[in-house]
């Protein structure tokens, strides 16, 4: 056991994983606290699809030779978030098609691209790491580090500034819009925290392992706890949790970061659940 606490203190030393540690928390918790709106509204699906967006662009920011990546990811996974959010039942392509479609769009095309303009000789290895995650937050540099936290922080403001009002619009939108809310604009919101999100855990956890950071601590929560607030702290204590205990395993094992995170939240819903039945009983 000590031999495990040196080579922590060892690795902690480290700016790098320093950087690393504060920027999954800040994406776990952020993550946690819209995934339990996604999961009440059935929008869960709505996280896979713009990753899928996400990797899209980020192909073609590579073929560009973006020097910031994010900055033309983020516009594109935001208007998708937004055009995915406002599609209603009055459309012709109802919403859950329109999530596949973009999705696996998106998913085809940035592979695609990657083939026809590849600026790498591992181009799978690329691709592999881009979809699953990869060990690039821990080679996160000053700028990207600041970036993220300020996005995480504004993320969080935000959701607790309008905390009644996106408490409203997950439960009985007539209800809000009787009560004078203006559902499209806090809609818009939500569509542009969500799309903040992925592109920040895309480097954490890889584009196809996003969701699971989203719906696991939500639903964790939710096998305990009924009301709307305990159940979002729970499930952002939670995803913290497991996204801290998820790298320091991962930076011990050398395993990789996405899935060791994923694996542990997988582990406590189980946990979550077997005590929810217990407490029921």
């Amino acid at each position: 056991m000590n031999a495990v606490f040196e080579k922590i203190s060892f690795y902690f030393a480290y700016p790098f994983v320093q950087y690393a540690l504060v920027v999954g928390v800040l994406i776990a918790l952020c993550s946690s606290l819209i995934g339990v709106t996604l999961v009440l509204k059935r929008f869960s699906f709505i996280g896979d699809g713009l990753s899928h967006v996400a990797f899209g662009a980020m192909a073609v920011a590579v073929i560009l030779n973006f020097s910031n990546d994010m900055l033309f990811v983020l516009p594109i996974t935001v208007i998708c978030a937004v055009l995915l959010l406002r599609t209603g039942q009055n459309t012709k392509i109802k919403g859950d098609a329109a999530i596949a479609m973009i999705s696996v769009g998106a998913l085809a095309i940035g592979y695609l691209l990657m083939n026809i303009f590849a600026t790498g000789p591992n181009l799978s290895g690329d691709v592999c790491s881009t979809l699953f995650g990869s060990t690039a937050i821990l080679t996160l540099t000053e700028k990207e580090v600041h970036l993220c936290v300020i996005l995480s922080i504004l993320v969080v403001i935000i959701f607790v500034f309008f905390y009644n009002k996106i408490f409203s619009i997950t439960f009985d939108e007539n209800f809000a819009k009787a009560i004078g809310i203006k559902v499209e604009l806090y809609r818009l919101l939500i569509a542009i925290i969500i799309a903040v999100i992925i592109v920040l855990a895309m480097n954490l956890v890889g584009s196809l392992l996003i969701s699971a950071l989203v719906i696991f601590p939500a639903l964790s929560a939710m096998r305990i706890f009924k009301s709307f607030l305990s159940v979002t702290i729970c499930s952002a204590i939670l995803s913290v949790f497991c996204a801290f205990v998820g790298m320091i395993l991962s930076i011990l094992s050398g395993t990789p970061v996405g899935s060791t995170i994923v694996a542990i939240d997988i582990a406590g819903f189980f946990i979550f659940s077997a005590v929810g039945k217990l407490l029921r009983r």
